[in-house]
């Protein structure tokens, strides 16, 4: 069912987009959209896939909370042109050019 419902709805909105079928034919495809759109069942559904979701990032949100802080230091050094403890990158020196010679 995970992976039937988004290949539905996607091949419906291709046939929308793509039809030559006219305007009576979208419209009737419109309304069952629709009616499928307002029923109760399909609303509470959605209510309920929506709070799961709210609670799923939530819960990344904790779980990430002390790496905001820790990744940063740990792949400065990593990132060309990243200086450690400072917001400011340092001026980017890339690796491809060649110093000129010092005579």
């Amino acid at each position: 069912m995970k992976v039937r419902t988004p290949f539905i709805i996607g091949a419906a909105v291709g046939y929308v987009l793509g039809t030559k079928a006219g305007r009576e034919r979208y419209e009737q495809i419109l309304g069952v959209s629709q009616r499928v759109k307002e029923n109760p069942r399909v609303q509470e559904t959605a209510g309920v896939l929506r709070t799961k979701g709210g609670e799923l990032a939530g819960t990344a949100r904790e779980k990430a909370g002390p790496l905001v802080d820790k990744v940063p230091a740990q792949i400065g050094d990593k990132i060309p042109g990243m200086n450690r403890g400072s917001s400011a990158p340092a001026e980017y020196q890339d690796p491809r050019r060649e110093t000129p010679a010092q005579p």
